[in-house]
C-alpha cells in the first residue's frame, strides 16, 4: 500500500522541523555568550553529566514504552467490548484524554513559551514589550482553522471524484455496503461521510501539534545536565505521554473504524502515526544529548526558536482540544441525547485537565 500524500507531507514537515532545530542550535553556538545573570542560572543547582546521562537513557526507554501503550490502548480497544467507540466508557475516556490535551496547551506549552520569549537573556525591546507568545498562539489557532477547513474541502472533492471515477465500487445492497465500508459510495449518508472526513483531519492535525511539542520538550531534557530537574520530569512526561496518546489514539481509532477513500487509514497508516507519536520525544532527548556541547538553553537563538515553536504548538493544541475534540463531542447527538452521560463527560474532562495541570508543578 502506497503512503498517502498527506502522510508524505507530514513526514517532510517533521524532518524539516528537525533540520530547523539543528541548524538554529548550530548557529546559536557561534553567538556571544549569554548575559552573566543567565550563566549564573545555569551554574546553580546540582549538575552531574554522568548521572544526567543515565537518567536520560532511562527516560528514552520509559517514555517510548508509555507512549506506545497510551496510543495503542484505544487502537486495540475493539478486543474489549466495554471500550468500543459505541460504548459510554469510551466517551468518558476520550473526554478525559481531551482534557489532558487541553491542559497540555494551556498549562505546559504556553507557559514554557512565555518564559522563553520574556527571558532576561533576550533584549527588552521587543521581546518584553509585546506579548509574542499569545500573538503567535492566536495566529497558530487561525492557521489551524485554515488547514482544517481546506483539508475538509479537499477531502470532499476527492470523495466526489472517487464516486465518479469508480462507479463500479458503488454498493447498493445494505449488507454488502456494511462489508465494504472502506470504499466511498454514492448513496452514503452525507452527515456520516462528513464526520468520517472530520476524524481524519483531526487525527492528522492533532498529531502535528503533539509532534512539535514533543520534540521541543525532549530536546530541552536531552540538553540538560541537571539530574534534580530531569528526575521528576521523567515521571511527569511518562504520564503526560500516556494520556495524550490515549487522546490521539481515540481520534485515530474513529478514523480507522470507518474507512473511506481507498482505506488510507489501514494498518500501515496506523503504524506510521503510532511510530511518529512514540518516537518523537525519545528522538528529541537523543538529539539534545548530541547537541549538548553546542546547545545553550539560555542563548537568544534557542530561546526564540523554542519559544515560537511552543507558542505555535499551544495555539494548535488549544484549538484542537476545544473545537475538534470537546465541542465536536459535546455538541454531537450522542451527548446531547443524554444529560447524565454529558455530566459524567464533563467530570472526566475536569479530571483530565486537573491532573495534567497538577503535573505542571514538575514538568
Amino acid at each position: 500500500m502506497a503512503i498517502s500524500p498527506k502522510l508524505r507531507e507530514f513526514s517532510l514537515f517533521f524532518f524539516f522541523f528537525i533540520l530547523l532545530v539543528f541548524v538554529s542550535q548550530a548557529l546559536g553556538a557561534s553567538e556571544p555568550g549569554p548575559p552573566p545573570q543567565c550563566e549564573s542560572k545555569r551554574a546553580g543547582g546540582c549538575h552531574d553529566k554522568t548521572k544526567s546521562l543515565q537518567l536520560k537513557l532511562i527516560a528514552i526507554a520509559s517514555i517510548l514504552v508509555t507512549s506506545m501503550i497510551g496510543i495503542c490502548l484505544p487502537l486495540f480497544s475493539r478486543a474489549v467490548p466495554a471500550l468500543r467507540p459505541d460504548r459510554k466508557l469510551f466517551v468518558l475516556v476520550k473526554a478525559f484524554a481531551s482534557g489532558v490535551i487541553l491542559a497540555t496547551g494551556y498549562m505546559h506549552v504556553m507557559p514554557d513559551s512565555w518564559d522563553c520569549l520574556t527571558s532576561e537573556c533576550l533584549p527588552e525591546n521587543p521581546w518584553r514589550k509585546f506579548p509574542f507568545t499569545t500573538f503567535v498562539a492566536m495566529l497558530s489557532a487561525v492557521l489551524t482553522l485554515m488547514v482544517d477547513s481546506f483539508a475538509m474541502s479537499l477531502y470532499k472533492k476527492h470523495c466526489a471524484e472517487k464516486s465518479v471515477v469508480e462507479p463500479s465500487k458503488r454498493v447498493v445492497d445494505e449488507n454488502v455496503e456494511m462489508q465494504n465500508i472502506g470504499h466511498c459510495h454514492a448513496n452514503a449518508d452525507e452527515d456520516t461521510e462528513s464526520q468520517l472526513r472530520r476524524y481524519r483531519v483531526v487525527a492528522q492535525v492533532l498529531e502535528l501539534g503533539i509532534v512539535v511539542h514533543s520534540v521541543v520538550i525532549g530536546l530541552s531534557m536531552g540538553a540538560s545536565d541537571n539530574p534534580c530537574t530531569i528526575r521528576p520530569l521523567v515521571a511527569a512526561l511518562c504520564f503526560h505521554q500516556l494520556f495524550e496518546g490515549m487522546g490521539l489514539g481515540g481520534c485515530i481509532l474513529q478514523a480507522t473504524l470507518f474507512k473511506c477513500f481507498n482505506a488510507e487509514y489501514g494498518a500501515k497508516m496506523k503504524s506510521i502515526m503510532v511510530f511518529f507519536f512514540s518516537a518523537t520525544t525519545p528522538f528529541g532527548i537523543a538529539l539534545g544529548i548530541g547537541l549538548s556541547n553546542i546547545y545553550s538553553e539560555n542563548s537568544p537563538t534557542a530561546l526564540i526558536v523554542v519559544g515560537i515553536l511552543n507558542a505555535s504548538s499551544a495555539g494548535l493544541l488549544n484549538y484542537m482540544a476545544l473545537v475538534d475534540l470537546l465541542a465536536s463531542d459535546f455538541m454531537g447527538s450522542r451527548l446531547q441525547g443524554s444529560m447524565k452521560l454529558q455530566m459524567w463527560a464533563y467530570v472526566a474532562v475536569l479530571l483530565g485537565a486537573g491532573g495534567m495541570s497538577l503535573m505542571a508543578k514538575w514538568a
